[in-house]
């Protein structure tokens, strides 16, 4: 299948990794508003043989492009995925969906009641790590804790970048724009939470409006508890991990490593260490689990499926993240 990409900036170096490492995907056409910006972007990739566009009409209009791939800060999205759902163009659109829960929700509306597939690009979840957590999981009984961590760094040059870190641009800070992934991936493993109790602070590291530190109490509609401490001020930075303690064991995932730990005295690790860009270098991340999700996207129009996180999927976290913000905002449990 041939993609589009709108939008080349920081991350658009992973996609152009991904697809050109891709048997399944090329890139047709790609976009973004500074005609430099495009240029750079071909002479960094000529292999990917791709072609500029000088407006999201031109994508829309294109007959060559089967998808596109939006990438956009997140207050650039909505008039692009208008413009795309009026051509029937098929989106597969980084995280977050939207700077707010309201948006987002609206976002996924508009392509749910056009009939244009959307994907969201929460790639931790196509981590072959996590398939072989699944495949451990029921052994280990119900679960009864969870703790997440995210303990990321990022200097203040991050920070520097117009917009970075504020609600008119991101929509936030470490939340939406860092723990989002893993928030999202421990959803997928735990299943909804439904009360969260929430402390967040900028720290002195930073200078930007949002948060750069969040921690929280959790409780799950199963009935376990947990915890949540995300930050990009913990120098210098390490792997986020999700560890979850059932009745019969425990499983912990950090990067691309498993190791579980049961109460009958067994235990096994699985996995390579990986990383996913908790340092000051936001990119040193393999490119191999974005293109799994693109070609899991290009699969899914081929076969006429959901893909691997559809936009209304993409809202569970975005609704977890709008109740810890409330929570820390107002000081007190707030109920999903």
């Amino acid at each position: 299948m041939r993609a589009a990409l709108i939008g080349l900036g920081m991350v658009s170096r992973t996609y152009g990794d991904a697809i050109l490492n891709s048997p399944q995907v090329s890139l047709s056409r790609v976009h973004a508003r500074s005609a430099e910006s495009r240029a750079a972007f071909l002479a960094r990739w000529p292999d990917l043989g791709a072609r500029e566009a000088a407006s999201v009409t031109e994508i829309a209009a294109d007959p060559e492009v089967d998808f596109a791939i939006l990438t956009t800060p997140p207050n650039a999205r909505s008039g692009i995925v208008a413009e795309l759902v009026r051509a029937g163009k098929p989106i597969l659109m980084e995280k977050p969906v939207e700077r707010t829960l309201a948006a987002a929700e609206e976002l996924v509306m508009t392509c749910e009641e056009a009939g244009v597939p959307l994907g969201i690009v929460l790639q931790h979840r196509a981590r072959p790590i996590v398939a072989d957590l699944r495949a451990r999981m029921r052994a280990l009984g119900p679960l009864r804790m969870a703790e997440v961590n995210v303990p990321w760094w990022r200097d203040q040059a991050y920070y520097d970048e117009p917009g970075r870190g504020s609600y008119a641009r991101d929509g936030g800070g470490v939340l939406i724009s860092q723990a989002i992934h893993t928030l999202d991936l421990m959803l997928s493993l735990t299943g909804p939470v439904t009360e969260v109790s929430a402390m967040a602070a900028t720290t002195g590291f930073h200078r930007m409006e949002a948060e750069d530190f969040v921690c929280a109490g959790l409780r799950f509609a199963g009935g376990a508890v947990g915890q949540l401490f995300a930050t990009t001020a913990s120098f210098p930075g390490r792997g986020e991990t999700i560890t979850l303690h059932f009745a019969k064991g425990s499983a912990h995932l950090e990067a691309g490593v498993l190791r579980i730990d049961r109460h009958d005295g067994t235990s096994e690790t699985v996995g390579r260490a990986a990383s996913s860009g908790a340092g000051a270098d936001p990119m040193a991340f393999t490119s191999d689990w974005h293109r799994a999700v693109i070609e899991d996207f290009a699969d899914s129009l081929s076969q006429g499926r959901p893909p691997l996180v559809t936009g209304r999927d993409a809202l569970g976290v975005h609704r977890l993240i709008d109740a810890l913000e409330r929570s820390a905002q107002a000081g007190g449990t707030v109920t999903l």
